[in-house]
């Protein structure tokens, strides 16, 4: 159960240092890091919408499931966040950026494995504990 999951990570914490190793850090950062670029990229989008309805209907109204077009404008994101961060730091092609949200916090967890595989078979170097 859950006690028992708790238990299993305070006494891997007490023999091994997990939180000390780099690939437990990576893996920390890749799911905040996923989650803080799921999230610009939300507010990106959403407030880069093209509007194809009136006043008077809804914003929801205008697109269908499945379209073919976009529905944000693209160009206008990438300028924008071109100069807020800086111009290469943004996508200017949504596949690679899909494919970076998806790609992130999935190799950030690969790291965090494979710390916890190196720990299996006691290999405390990359913390600085003695093996």
């Amino acid at each position: 159960g859950i006690s028992g999951t708790f238990n299993f990570m305070i006494v891997f914490q007490a023999e091994h240092n997990i939180l000390m190793h780099p690939f437990h850090m990576l893996g920390v950062a890749g799911v905040f890091g996923g989650s803080l670029f799921s999230a610009m990229h939300g507010s990106l989008v959403t407030s880069s919408l093209i509007r194809e309805t009136t006043e008077n209907q809804s914003a929801n109204a205008g697109y269908k499931f499945g379209q073919e077009e976009e529905t944000y404008n693209i160009v206008a994101a990438h300028g924008y966040f071109g100069r807020l961060i800086f111009q290469y730091a943004s996508f200017n092609n949504s596949r690679s950026l899909h494919f970076f949200l998806a790609a992130w916090p999935v190799v950030g967890i690969w790291f965090t494995a494979l710390g916890i595989s190196t720990m299996a078979f006691n290999l405390n170097g990359f913390n600085f504990n003695q093996s």
